[in-house]
């Protein structure tokens, strides 16, 4: 059976998951912890499209559907960076029909200190239409990256990678580098990368402040061990307390779901993850 016949399939096998977000979400708040009502939760749920990158943009599209998402940070997958501008608009416009928008891309690997390398990614956004670059830099280039940050206007946000990164494996070392830049130069904090580097992910967040522009979210079974990811919520990670901290710090950009395993079927998982992180949202909004 092809692949896109057997994801249709999970489609209806697991769509009564949207409705037990409650039951998922053990730890979404308890009498002791202070209560926010959905107004005062400023952040907004998306996904990361590396999560579909085995499926084709009309594919991807479908399965966003099926996800109930409406925000995106789009993966060159399904925005190519060869891509002429009238077939990024088209693009643009495809997710657009589907009530979808695109609110950063990445991740994307700007490594090069040379201003044609850095422009490329740069007018590639601008094309898209784009206001967020998320980006895996080197402390070298940053400099240079703040310079086109100025020249577009358009934000960058530096995605750590964990403790095999040899340029920025948790926030901190990122914050190190653009304490003084741009307020348009910030952090796109990987939840489940943080973790790994033997930090409070909590905390983590918290001291990134005003430089915090986005957030890759995910699970581990482990946090030491970059193998374990799992479904959101099935893991060992603080998922409500981090919920709990971004409402506290009035954060506005989004959490972006980035669903690393299970890729030639993504879906059922993805639609646990969300089942869970709106059940934690609900119980704080209770």
């Amino acid at each position: 059976m092809p692949l896109r016949d057997v994801t249709r399939r999970r489609f209806v096998q697991t769509a009564a998951l949207s409705s037990i977000g409650m039951s998922l979400a053990p730890r979404a708040a308890s009498a002791s912890r202070p209560k926010h009502s959905a107004k005062d939760i400023p952040f907004t749920l998306g996904v990361a499209t590396y999560s579909l990158r085995n499926f084709d943009r009309t594919e991807a599209i479908s399965m966003l559907q099926a996800l109930h998402v409406r925000h995106i940070s789009v993966k060159s997958f399904h925005m190519p960076y060869e891509d002429s501008p009238e077939e990024l608009a088209a693009g643009v416009e495809a997710f657009a029909r589907a009530g979808i928008e695109i609110v950063s891309g990445g991740n994307n690997g700007i490594t090069k200190d040379n201003d044609d390398h850095v422009r490329m990614f740069f007018e590639y956004a601008k094309a898209v239409g784009i206001p967020l670059l998320v980006i895996a830099p080197t402390a070298k280039n940053m400099p240079r990256i703040e310079r086109f940050v100025k020249e577009y206007d358009i934000q960058v946000a530096i995605h750590n990678h964990g403790p095999e990164d040899p340029h920025f494996p948790g926030p901190r070392d990122a914050l190190e580098v653009i304490r003084d830049m741009d307020p348009r130069v910030g952090l796109c904090i990987d939840i489940g990368h943080t973790a790994r580097t033997g930090v409070d992910v909590v905390a983590s967040c918290a001291e990134a402040g005003d430089r915090l522009l986005d957030i890759h979210m995910k699970d581990l079974r482990d946090a030491n061990d970059r193998a374990s990811q799992c479904i959101v919520g099935e893991g060992v990670l603080p998922v409500a307390d981090i919920f709990r901290q971004l409402a506290k710090m009035d954060y506005r950009g989004y959490v972006n779901l980035e669903y690393e395993i299970d890729a030639n079927d993504p879906l059922p998982g993805m639609k646990q993850s969300f089942a869970y992180m709106r059940g934690v949202l609900d119980g704080m909004a209770a």
